[in-house]
């Protein structure tokens, strides 16, 4: 289960990233179902999972259009709110000639996500992990993290956009997946290599958490448990849009964790994902499926004699 946020995202296209009273033109503007909610649900659709996905649209085209392209991914859709006195949330997004991005987001109807415990309590016990960041109210994500506890429902959970994390929530997360900043943040470290992101993720470990994956973007990706912290390097590609690069590997991650992966294997797997969707544009339409990474795998896996 995710519980999260639905967004349409304006992707625009620039050069590069304007600065302070710069004017630019930009190259091209297309309209993609996006939000973090949405991208970790077909994310771990893609990945082979049975998802159900919490969240809240407006009664507007674009809500209808989030929802449509959910359902043709198999997700069930049928616990999403409408909330009538909100615009679905939006995402204005540039994405740089590197495949570097911004991303302003404009919550909307995210931020009316109410989820009653009862109904929360009964879907949580049907699921084998639940998938959660921050874009919708921090008081959804308490509920979901106690409730989660009490039924043994496993916890993922990405702390984007970056707000602190309370020290009663620790004990009850899972997996704990950040990026650099993310970690710097929650930490008070600088995580600048890979060096200090293993030593922030044994920080961040120390809390409570059962198992912390760094992302480092091109530098690969810090796995650390009760056995350590782990550096895994990640696959070189030419990166077209960066957009739910994330998302896409906290799904993929769950999905491998849920049918019993080791950390470590989950971490690779996930890497190889993220890798695929930032060959490709947009946010939603980037994410491959699993027989895309089995593929990958096959194709970079050493031979043997």
């Amino acid at each position: 289960m995710v519980l999260g946020s639905l967004n349409m995202d304006m992707v625009l296209r620039v050069p590069h990233m304007p600065v302070a009273g710069e004017t630019l033109l930009g190259r091209d503007l297309r309209y993609v179902p996006g939000g973090k909610g949405g991208n970790q649900a077909v994310s771990c659709a893609r990945q082979g999972a049975q998802v159900r996905l919490l969240s809240c649209v407006g009664n507007d085209a674009y809500g209808e259009q989030l929802l449509a392209s959910l359902r043709a991914d198999g997700i069930d859709v049928s616990h999403v709110m409408h909330a009538g006195d909100a615009a679905t949330g939006v995402a204005v997004i540039s994405v740089d000639d590197a495949g570097q991005n911004q991303i302003v987001v404009l919550a909307g109807a995210n931020q009316r996500l109410s989820v009653a415990e009862d109904l929360l309590e009964r879907l949580l016990r049907d699921a084998r992990f639940v998938v959660l960041q921050f874009e919708t109210p921090l008081a959804e994500v308490a509920k979901a993290l106690r409730i989660a506890r009490k039924v043994s429902c496993k916890v993922a959970l990405n702390p984007s956009p970056m707000q602190a994390i309370a020290p009663s929530w620790w004990g009850s997360i899972d997996v704990l997946v950040v990026n650099e900043t993310e970690a710097a943040a929650l930490s008070g470290l600088a995580v600048q290599d890979v060096q200090q992101a293993a030593i922030a993720a044994q920080q961040l470990f120390a809390r409570g958490v059962a198992q912390v994956v760094v992302t480092l973007g091109a530098n690969g990706a810090v796995a650390c448990d009760a056995h350590g912290a782990r550096w895994h390097e990640a696959l070189k590609v030419q990166a077209v849009d960066s957009t739910a690069a994330g998302d896409t590997f906290l799904g993929a991650l769950a999905v491998q964790l849920a049918g019993g992966a080791t950390l470590d294997a989950a971490t690779q797997w996930a890497m190889r994902a993220a890798s695929i969707c930032v060959t490709r544009a947009g946010a939603q339409p980037s994410i491959p499926t699993a027989q895309e990474v089995e593929q990958l795998t096959r194709a970079t896996r050493p031979n043997t004699p």
